[in-house]
């Protein structure tokens, strides 16, 4: 008999998303075949603290606003104990290559982008100048670092936000230079580098991206927030979007969205998975918006639909994961360092 691969879940986090982690790593816990896994959940609570809980204590209903941890060295321990680590925390703290960069030094297989995919594409200045190095479309901004003016030739609206940050958290649809300013201000609260970012008139879409080597695109959906923007209320109150699956765009810009997936992802040498946010301009041009290295990642998310339309079930897109994460590391454990 083969022996079950051995998972650690982390979820909870110190960011913003904490809760939207919960949701995830509850869906990903529920959907592991026992048969195949053996799963332990480290849940971490807004302070940072660390627990190793089974799955329904750390998940539970009764646990998504604060998780039961407390300093624990046996969650650390865990983690050197099991076959692969799928980290499903969203933002800083997270997602930024912080807890990538521990489970490197850990020797630990792990789930998604390494540590500096992981930081590149949460700075979405630094990610933005990348992909202009490689002729990949974005959108048009100003860098603000403390103590600088909010100056900008951009029309309005602009959109305001902190470079470092996900869900929407901390950003502003400016639509005069009256607003400006209490924007950059509320953007400030959230990380000390701002953007002020160019509108686009266009339609928004996402697209999947799974792989290491050899990466796919998922089939492209369209976003339609019931909402002036897709803010963080569109995108996770019960009836704040809706996804249309294939989008409704022309077949060559479903195709450049598609391709520009790809290439972005390979850009910024993300691995394992990403979903890739576009705007589609009026002419069909394509402009890249951001890269999400653990995107929402419940059975309903937009991830998982835009796989499953793709014909990966959700079950099988969290097989082909962790085989992904065992070949990366397998592979990267026999350079010479």
């Amino acid at each position: 008999m083969t022996p079950r691969v051995r998972v650690a879940v982390l979820a909870g986090g110190r960011s913003s998303e904490h809760e939207i982690s919960l949701a995830s790593a509850r869906s990903v816990v529920a959907a592991l075949d026992p048969e195949r896994y053996e799963t332990v959940v480290v849940g971490i609570d807004k302070a940072g603290r660390w627990e190793l809980a089974s799955g329904d204590r750390a998940l539970g209903a009764t646990s998504v606003e604060t998780l039961p941890v407390v300093a624990h060295s046996g969650a650390a321990a865990t983690l050197g104990q099991v076959d692969v680590v799928l980290p499903i925390l969203h933002g800083p703290f997270g997602e930024d290559g912080t807890v990538q960069g521990l489970l490197e030094l850990a020797g630990v297989p792990y789930v998604g982008a390494g540590v500096a995919a992981s930081a590149l594409c949460m700075d979405k200045d630094l990610f933005k100048a990348v992909l202009r190095d490689r002729g990949i479309p974005v959108a048009r901004n100003v860098t603000l670092r403390e103590g600088d003016d909010p100056a900008h030739g951009f029309e309005y609206p602009v959109f305001v936000k902190p470079a470092r940050l996900g869900s929407s958290v901390g950003i502003s649809k400016v639509r005069g230079e009256n607003e400006l300013q209490a924007a950059v201000e509320l953007a400030r609260r959230h990380d000390d580098k701002v953007l002020i970012e160019e509108g686009i008139d266009g339609i928004e879409v996402e697209c999947g991206v799974l792989g290491n080597r050899d990466p796919i695109a998922s089939v492209v959906g369209e976003i339609v927030a019931h909402a002036d923007w897709y803010d963080y209320s569109a995108k996770y109150d019960e009836g704040g979007m809706d996804l249309i699956v294939p989008a409704r765009i022309s077949a060559e810009s479903d195709a450049e969205v598609q391709r520009l997936a790809v290439d972005s992802f390979v850009a910024t040498e993300c691995e394992g998975m990403a979903r890739i946010d576009f705007f589609v301009r009026p002419d069909g041009q394509v402009v890249v918006n951001e890269i999400n290295t653990i995107p929402g990642f419940t059975s309903t998310s937009v991830y998982a639909k835009l796989f499953e339309a793709a014909g990966i079930p959700y079950a099988e897109l969290l097989d082909r994961l962790i085989a992904l994460a065992l070949e990366r590391h397998e592979r990267r454990s026999r350079l010479e360092y």
